[in-house]
């Protein structure tokens, strides 16, 4: 049964209920073991354990893993426990590598356990002839509810009664005005779900009047129930850089695994003995592999989100900080995100006036006047504490008491000076509002409301001219209010609309709209230039969308706005068809924004999409990345978020995007530097052992290579200051790899290069002396100090006479303590447990020549076009 568009009679025939009466004890019994809790389900949460392990999944991990086994094994055949540094080594690599992860990992799914905390404790219900209150939980379809101001409503049901009721549902619906409700009503089938006047929802609030209900859904089957479905069955995306990375390790993997089967058959052949083959095949693995890579990226992450939390974004998954980055497509909610979420009077007509004025703080006295008479015929109010506003009561009153503010006629005053003397409350029949007050002496009727209603009541005023102005400024997406008033001679015993609505002075309308925030017109034109598509997805009105969107620039010549129900009316495959085109939806449901967030996503695009209500959460979560608001924000959209922004601030984007495009730039410098370094390892390492039969470098010189003299400078490569034209370039697209535009290329030629260098310094120290130890500790000296070197050629694509060599302090400090490490197991006894010896003092010159290649080279590169800056 479809309850809104059904009669009262129909729906309550359908639970076999009598309204007066509700359930009895044996109908509740029935259906609680039939329907359950009034309760929603809870996700079950992987283990601290379970998260632990699944660090291991990692193809990267899984070699080192081998690796280790490996060289544990070799240890224990050989029983030379003097070896057991190497495994142990390792092993403590991939366990801090994976205590590292869990730390890093977003804290347990909150979404659901914030839609459960909105779910309302207790419910007023009729049962066996008697009203009581029970636990919210305990309700079932077919309960008989009582609703009045200020109750959190337990569960969907359909409206039996209702006086002049209004339900917030602004999170539900993204409608910034509370809904107007109407037992009465007469509701098309297909409505959506902010259509529905004779219907309450289960996690809104009732702002206004009074209502008897019964409930026609519980729990899981509730609208907020299914928005909780809908998160549960989205799963969690992969970010680009995830997957790019995922990828990465699976590529190395199969290259070590490659090299190792070469390496053992080249062994075999040549009757080297198996465990030197295995022990050789682990410092490939070992060199193949960038262990300190997933360590490092999740650092320089974490900098990006301290550099983001001062721009008030707070990033609640690492990897969303370069998705944002990467975002081709902004879905944004209107209400609060681009707007001010606040009604705000900005027009107003005088009768017998040519035009409207505008609402200022300095408004002439028959403007002032206005105000102060719709002032006086409103419940709502504005209070200020420690400077700041705050509006109570319904938003529409609230902006007229605040224009009135402004113009220097607080309500305190107002209703002080003329004081109320009766008066008709708002329903949703009339349409209309009425007080009496004592106006200098007179008694004087005052009726604010909607003007159709009130023209038929006005006896005086040019109601045509107001009618035209009234549809004019309902075109520009202002909500109309008009101000009528008479004297009258005394209060009538009976106040009825009939006496006091009739025969009136038509004095004004004043036109109120949810404003868009300063911020967000330059922030749309960033995001445009930036090669980003901003596109407004809303529960309001196509009108009030159109307008604003027209107004931030969303909206251009040529793009569309549609409903909810057109694109439901829509095919998936006509929806990508138009999604291009589409920049405004308006009256959406929580799947049909599931349903653009994926459109777009079937494009190829990088989808973000904003949000503060409960009715974004399946989207934010669907999206690439989600990004909720954090003051206006339910605590439902913060959970399913990836960032939430602390100011409400739509601008906040634009310096996100611009961060997470300096962070993906930077994460790509530190992946250049590091896998430069692993090929130039198993260059070196492969080519030795094809022509000599040995490895140039042990496992234990490459791990302290990889994790610690590389480590400081890739961390300090992850801090450089993002670029000034980084706004200026379009977005990546989805399937661009981290190795485009020739950087891959470049990578692989920077390996050789140092693996040439490294055989060179082994082959000449072998030469010269005929030592493997001496010939070992030039390789690692020349690799280790050539490698820190190249830090400084990675910060830019442009010359380093141009930036400055020395410009990014915290490298500075990084390849100087990089440094002192590799003299650390050059030049103290520590040098013994990595099988380094000392050198005499011309191979030290020639380790230096070698180390200075790689700089010389590249700026030549850079000098002549090889190397070019980004575009």
């Amino acid at each position: 049964m479809i309850f809104h568009n059904e009669s009262k009679e129909a729906v309550l025939s359908e639970f076999a209920v009598d309204s007066s009466k509700g359930l009895n004890t044996q109908q509740i019994e029935e259906r609680k073991a039939k329907f359950g809790e009034n309760k929603l389900k809870e996700k079950k949460k992987k283990t601290t354990l379970q998260r632990f392990m699944d660090q291991f999944k990692d193809v990267m991990i899984l070699i080192l893993i081998g690796a280790a086994i490996v060289s544990f094994t070799v240890v224990c055949l050989e029983r030379n426990w003097g070896e057991l540094f190497e495994p142990l080594l390792i092993v403590l690599i991939v366990i801090l590598n994976a205590i590292m992860g869990v730390v890093q990992e977003s804290k347990a799914e909150k979404a659901l356990e914030a839609l459960q905390n909105m779910s309302a404790p207790h419910a007023r219900v009729i049962r066996n002839g008697e009203e009581m209150i029970i636990d919210a939980a305990e309700l079932v379809p077919g309960d008989i509810i009582k609703l009045e101001a200020g109750d959190f409503i337990p569960a969907d049901a359909r409206l039996l009664e209702s006086t002049s009721l209004k339900c917030e549902e602004s999170a539900l619906t993204g409608e910034s005005v509370p809904s107007e409700k109407d037992a009465n009503a007469q509701v098309d089938k297909k409505a959506p779900l902010g259509d529905r006047s004779n219907m309450v929802f289960s996690g809104c609030s009732v702002t206004y009047g009074t209502a008897l209900a019964v409930v026609t859904a519980t729990g899981m089957d509730t609208e907020m129930g299914r928005i909780a479905n809908l998160l549960s069955g989205e799963s969690e995306v992969q970010t680009p850089l995830q997957k790019k990375l995922a990828n990465l390790g699976k590529y190395l993997g199969f290259v070590a695994l490659a090299a190792c089967a070469i390496i053992f058959i080249v062994g075999v052949l040549n009757d080297i003995p198996v465990l030197e083959i295995f022990m050789t095949a682990v410092s490939l693995a070992v060199s193949a592999i960038p262990e300190g890579l997933p360590a490092i990226v999740t650092i320089v992450l974490s900098i990006g989100v301290q550099r983001m939390v001062k721009r008030n974004a707070l990033i609640r998954r690492l990897p969303a900080v370069e998705t944002l980055g990467s975002a081709s497509i902004i879905c944004s909610d209107k209400t609060g995100t681009l707007t001010q979420n606040r009604m705000t009077l900005v027009k107003a007509f005088l009768d017998k006036a040519e035009d409207t004025v505008d609402i200022t703080d300095n408004n002439n006295e028959d403007v002032k006047k206005l105000l102060m008479y719709g002032t006086l015929c409103c419940d709502g109010s504005v209070v200020f504490t420690e400077g700041k506003e705050q509006h109570l009561g319904d938003p529409t009153e609230t902006a007229i008491v605040y224009a009135a503010h402004k113009n220097g006629m607080p309500k305190e005053e107002l209703n002080s000076s003329y004081p109320r003397l009766g008066g008709i409350p708002f329903d949703s029949d009339r349409k209309l509002m009425s007080t009496i007050n004592s106006i200098d002496g007179k008694l004087v009727v005052i009726v604010k409301g909607a003007f159709d209603m009130m023209a038929e009541r006005c006896i005086e005023g040019d109601l045509d001219k107001a009618r035209i102005i009234t549809e004019a400024m309902s075109e520009k997406a202002l909500r109309v209010l008009a101000v009528g008033y008479k004297v009258i001679d005394e209060i009538p015993a009976e106040l009825t609309s009939e006496d006091l609505e009739n025969g009136l002075t038509f004095m004004g309308l004043v036109g109120m709209i949810d404003p868009p925030r300063e911020e967000a017109k330059a922030a749309v034109a960033t995001c445009r230039q930036a090669g980003i598509k901003p596109v407004m997805i809303t529960g309001d009105h196509v009108v009030t969308a159109s307008a604003i969107a027209r107004e931030l620039g969303i909206l251009l010549d040529g793009d569309m706005a549609i409903t909810g129900a057109e694109l439901d009316a829509m095919t998936d495959r006509e929806l990508d068809e138009q999604v291009e085109k589409i920049s405004v939806y308006a009256r959406v449901s929580p799947e049909n924004k599931i349903r653009i967030v994926k459109a777009w996503q079937r494009k190829g695009q990088v989808v973000s999409m904003t949000g503060d209500g409960v009715n974004d959460a399946p989207a934010l979560k669907a999206a690439d990345i989600g990004c909720a608001m954090g003051i206006t924000g339910t605590d439902v959209a913060k959970g399913a978020a990836d960032m939430t922004l602390t100011d409400d601030n739509f601008a906040t984007i634009v310096e996100a995007v611009k961060e997470g495009r300096g962070i993906y730039a930077n994460i790509k410098k530190v992946v250049s530097f590091l896998l430069g370094t692993n090929i130039g390892e198993v260059v070196a390492v492969f080519i030795a052992m094809l022509l000599w039969h040995r490895s140039p470098l042990l496992s234990m010189q490459l791990l302290w290579i990889n994790l610690v003299t590389d480590s400081l400078p890739a961390i300090a490569l992850g801090m450089e200051p993002v670029e000034k034209d980084v706004m200026n370039r379009k977005p990546k697209p989805k399937n661009e790899g981290i190795f485009a535009n020739g950087l891959g290329i470049r990578i692989i030629l920077q390996g050789i290069l140092f693996g040439v260098l490294t055989l060179i310094a082994y082959f000449i120290g072998d030469s010269l002396t005929g030592n493997e130890a001496v010939a070992q500790t030039m390789a690692f000296m020349t690799l280790s100090l050539s490698q820190i070197l190249q830090a400084f050629n990675m910060r830019s694509d442009r010359s380093l006479f141009k930036i400055g060599f020395f410009t990014n302090k915290n490298l500075n400090l990084a390849v100087l303590a990089s440094l002192a490490l590799v003299c650390l197991v050059l030049f103290t006894p520590v040098q013994v447990a990595f099988g380094l010896v000392y050198l005499p003092a011309k191979l030290y010159l020639v380790c230096v020549g070698l180390i200075f290649v790689p700089t010389i080279l590249m700026e030549i590169c850079k000098a002549v076009g090889l190397i070019k800056p980004e575009k």
